[in-house]
């Protein structure tokens, strides 16, 4: 049985959105391994249609780009499964629009993969909300950003465990959590 893992970068104040795209977060090298290291458990993406469009936007462009062409070609070759309500088929980029029930159809798909949701808008939501998130992992950077959406703005409450906590040279922290059972 697999399992689903939500990963995302963000601010100490929780934004997780760039003002601009010269503000984006930065890893050094141990992070940036570790971020890889991360993304290689996993069997495919689970994606809601804004993040969806966003990286298919982007990632087929840095197959060429030194320091993110390991990264590149990791996620342009993974499947992606996109929880969308307004998209259709056939999507492109190695994508898979999820019909049907999202509860029943991620529980589907996870009983044979390990899924990799990136992103922490609407999507994330619905799937913290139907407790199909099996662990959190935040790349904390040291950062505070003015504007922009905030993780899991409006959602909760949600009790959660640590299971481990990482500091890099950069600054960034990666902290793990599993919804706490009890």
């Amino acid at each position: 049985m697999g399992k689903v893992i939500l990963h995302s970068a963000v601010t100490v104040n929780g934004a997780y959105e760039a003002p601009t795209p010269e503000d984006w977060l930065e890893l050094d090298g141990d992070s940036r391994d570790a971020s890889l290291d991360q993304l290689t458990i996993a069997d495919a993406m689970l994606l809601g249609r804004k993040t969806y469009e966003g990286l298919a936007a982007v990632w087929p462009k840095l197959v060429d780009v030194p320091g993110m062409e390991t990264f590149a070609a990791r996620i342009n070759a993974m499947p992606k499964y996109v929880g969308s309500r307004t998209l259709s088929g056939p999507l492109e980029w190695n994508a898979t629009l999820i019909e049907g029930d999202l509860t029943e159809s991620v529980a589907k798909i996870k009983e044979n993969s390990t899924l990799w949701v990136s992103g922490c808008g609407e999507f994330a939501q619905a799937l913290a909300q139907r407790g199909l998130i099996d662990e959190y992992w935040f790349g904390v950077h040291p950062s505070l950003w003015p504007a922009g959406p905030r993780f899991f703005d409006g959602f909760g409450p949600l009790r959660l465990e640590l299971v481990s906590a990482t500091p890099y040279k950069s600054g960034v922290v990666t902290l793990r959590y599993r919804p706490r059972t009890a």
